[in-house]
Order: structure tokens, then sequence, then C-alpha cells
């Protein structure tokens, strides 16, 4: 550990701020470094290599020398050593949260909840490993059976965002491990020190060296490092998570070499409240959906549309829930909302904002950055914004928020929400509350979204498909069988008998 820390730590030994290639903790070949921000003071508190272009190469041949010997492991001991990683994950509990929390800004017991929530795929994959099962059958051609086996595809690449950096890395990274992948991880500039710990510990549990690697790198090398990347021949897969727009150059790149690719792209999640459901039940599981992560979240709810007759109602107890909200330093045990971690998410956030004013609405609470103001110093803040009189020509109706903005839009009909709801490129997620059982199947099936929440804003788990439609992107991720599939390949064998019988 070179860094001195802004915090303590119960085991130094997660802490690695350097890359890992082949086992070993190394710098980049140009010796250069780049600077990490605690994005609730906006200072420098840690440093990292840039790894570019040129460490690529090295890193997939040994990611590709380890699949050699490690797809012939016994599923059985891939899942014995994902359980012993889930336990030692669940010994450093304390000290990777820590971490998330000075990398992305997000509150302390948030990132906790995030870290519990991700435990989730390093166990269930531990189960999954040993599920990867072929076929047998008799065709109509007589004289033959055909054999299906499942074996795994090869190197794998993720490229990952900083707003969920541990969840991200164990769905990716526990899905292919299980299926017996090596897979080489390029986190977000923002946050590589988690991901450096999650892979520390994974070769701790026992993966041999090299099955997980990690190239963090600057904002500027991004580009160049993601490209070199998908275009090495030895990769044959690579799963990414971010914009539809960088999204589209990752499929169009990997295109080129016919690599297999899962995309989970951005969302415009509408989140519909009709007239019969638990309003205060509607208001908790929004506020903790919209306000998680300063709003930081590609499921996050970005437009909400409630039923005419109890727009007012709701607008007010909305509007008290989220004045309450207590904006600090993650690391603070009464902060209830950090920062955003991007500097220029707050930039977003204003235009949103002021284009909303332009279009009538009505800021109703917040509505303004608080960096720079006493108490906030540098950090990146921004007051959770509840605006009303949403329109549909409105910004916040149109983009992505990725801030702590929300906006309330009102509607009249359940056949008029639809066709607003369903008005958008994206189809990640959608939410509704009803009391009306009728209805809720209809939603079920005419909301364009991969995925749909039904009376809950809480929808992600590592036993159900994670994914979207539309321009949020394709293939999934965790799930019964589909995740694991991601990672794998079918070889048909055909054979024909000699005799009947």
């Amino acid at each position: 550990m070179a860094s001195k820390l802004p915090f303590e730590l119960n085991n130094p030994k997660i802490f690695h701020d350097k890359a890992l290639v082949g086992g070993e903790f190394v710098e980049a070949k140009s010796g250069k470094r780049f600077d990490v921000y605690d994005p609730g003071s906006g200072k420098v508190w840690a440093t990292a290599p840039a790894m570019g272009p040129e460490d690529v190469d090295d890193a997939i041949k040994k990611a590709a020398e380890a699949f050699e010997s490690y797809r012939k492991v016994n599923p059985r001991q891939r899942a014995k050593w994902m359980l012993k990683w889930d336990q030692l994950i669940r010994d450093n509990f304390d000290d990777i949260a820590k971490i998330v929390t000075y990398e992305c800004g997000k509150p302390l017991k948030e990132a906790q909840g995030e870290l519990e929530y991700s435990l989730g795929f390093t166990w269930w994959f531990a189960g999954e490993a040993e599920r990867v099962q072929g076929t047998v059958q008799v065709p109509a051609a007589p004289n033959r059976r055909v054999f299906t086996v499942k074996q795994p595809i090869g190197v794998a690449v993720a490229l990952v965002p900083w707003n969920f950096p541990v969840a991200m890395i164990l769905r990716k990274v526990s899905a292919a491990l299980a299926a017996g992948c090596p897979m080489v991880v390029k986190p977000s500039p923002e946050t590589p020190f988690s991901v450096s710990a999650l892979a520390y510990l994974a070769q701790e549990a026992g993966f041999p060296k090299g099955v997980f690697s990690v190239l963090p790198t600057s904002m500027e090398n991004t580009p160049a490092l993601s490209e070199a990347l998908c275009r090495h021949e030895l990769v044959k897969k690579v799963t990414f998570t971010g914009s539809t727009r960088v999204g589209k150059l990752v499929a169009k790149i990997c295109a080129d070499g016919l690599k297999k690719v899962t995309l989970e792209l951005g969302g415009n999640c509408p989140f519909i409240i009709f007239d019969d459901a638990d309003l205060d039940y509607a208001a908790e599981q929004l506020m903790a959906l919209k306000y998680r992560h300063a709003g930081q979240a590609c499921i996050s709810a970005n437009r909400v549309f409630v039923q005419k007759g109890i727009y007012s109602k709701f607008a007010e107890v909305l509007a008290a829930k989220t004045r309450a909200l207590k904006v600090g330093h993650g690391a603070s045990p009464d902060t209830t909302m950090g920062p955003v971690t991007a500097l220029r998410a707050l930039d977003n956030a204003e235009a949103q904002v002021a284009d909303a004013l332009s279009h009538g609405g009505k800021v109703v609470a917040g509505g303004k950055r608080l960096q720079n103001t006493p108490g906030y110093d540098g950090g990146y803040f921004f007051e959770p914004t509840l605006i009303t009189g949403g329109t549909d020509q409105m910004l916040i109706a149109r983009e992505e928020t990725f801030a702590p903005v929300l906006g309330l839009f009102e509607f009249e009909t359940e056949e008029e929400v639809v066709r607003r709801a369903n008005d958008t490129s994206m189809g990640l997620a959608s939410y509704f509350f009803t009391k009306d059982v009728d209805r809720t199947w209809r939603l079920l099936e005419n909301l364009e979204a991969g995925m749909i929440g039904m009376n809950t804003g809480n929808q992600s788990a590592a036993e159900a498909p994670f994914g979207g439609i539309k321009e949020s992107g394709y293939g999934k991720e965790s799930g019964k069988d589909v995740a694991i599939n991601e990672y794998l390949i079918t070889k048909t064998g055909t054979l024909t008998l000699k005799d009947h019988y």
C-alpha cells in the first residue's frame, strides 16, 4: 500500500493502488498515474496507474494462459473458491464499504447495502457453476443421437461504471468465473480501488493467478484502453455497463471480431402511481429508488407519473420527504444522501432544473448546487430536488437525469400513461403502483421494459435476470441459467449408430 489514506482500515492488505496483471500488482508501462478524488470533499485522496493500450497485450495473454488450465477445473472446485471468496468479502465488509464511500460518495450505510446486495451474486453463482448442463436428444433421422455440451467461451473483458463498483463487478465476474472464464476488468477512473480489493480477495480465496485482472486508467486513457481490450484477438466476450452512446461504440468495435457482447445501457425509467395505490408506501419506495446514490442509478425513477386525482396530495407527501433528506459527506453517520460522483453531474442537474422552469415547472424542494457553500466545501453536492408541473417536452422527461432531480408528471387514464411511459428509445425498467389485479397484468405485458417493478421500487436480485430492451441494451446478467450462458458456448455432437437397437 503506497497511498496514505484519509481513513483507517481493519485490514490494510486489501487496499492496492496498482494494476493486477497475471496475479501480480504492477505499474503502467508508461509509468503514469492519475488522481482519484473524494466527491465529498473534491480533494485527491489517492492515485492509481494510468494503464494504456500498451498494457493490454500482456494482460490478455496472461489471462489466456490461465484459461487453458482454468477451463478444465472441476465445477465443484470453482464453486468452493467462489464460496471462500464470498466469505473473505464478508470478513472485510466494513473496509470495502469505506473504500466505496470515498470513491463514489455514497453514504456508508448505502455502501454497506450495496455490498450486502452484491454478495448475493457470489453465493448464487457458486451454485450456478455446478448447474451447467448439456442435452441428449433422439432426432427424427434414424439411428442418430444428438448431444450438446456447454463450454466456457474464453477470456472475457468487463468495462464497468462507477455508480455501483462492487455490484457491477461481482455480478459480472462471478458469472464468468463460475463458467470457467478468466476476466479482465477495466474499472471506472473514479472507482479503481474497490475493484482491486475484490480481485485481491479472489486470489486469496484460491482462484489461480491471471483469472481475475484489473486495469485501472485515467479518464483520458479510457477510450483507447477500452478499444484495445475489445479488439484483442484473444478476447472472446465483452460485457459493458454504461451509456447508450458508448454502448453503441462498443458494439461496433466488437462486431469487427464477432465477439459475444452483453450491453446494459441507459434508462429513462417511468414510475407510475395510480389513484388506488397505497400513497405512503409508493412514496417510500420512490424515495429509496430515486435518491439512492444521489439519483445515480440506471434503474432509478426518471419520470414519475401520478394520476390526476391524487397528484396534489402525493406531491405534498413527496416534497416533505425530500426536504427531510440530510445531505453530507458519505462518511458522516447522519448523512442520508451524499454527493454526486462526478463534478460534471452538477452542471447537468442545473441545466435540467433551468429547463424545467422555462417550461412552466415549479421547484417545490431543493433546486440548487451546494458545492462551495458553507458546510459543503468543495464537495460535489446538489440539493435533493422535486419539480411539479412536469411536461413531456422537458429535459427531465427526455434525458436520463443521473442526479437528485425528480419531476412529477400528471396523467388521467391508463392508456395515456402507458403511451407516454413507452415514448422513449430506452427500455430498461418500469415501475407501477396499483391495487387493481387486472391492471397489474395489463401493465406487465404492455410496458416496454426489460424489468417491471410491480408495486415495488426494488426489483434487482441475484435470482432475477437483469437487462433491458430497445436502446437499453441486450443480454442478461444474474438469474437462472441466462447469465452464466453469456459466458458459455454450445457445442453440438451428432452420433450415427452402426446398428439400430
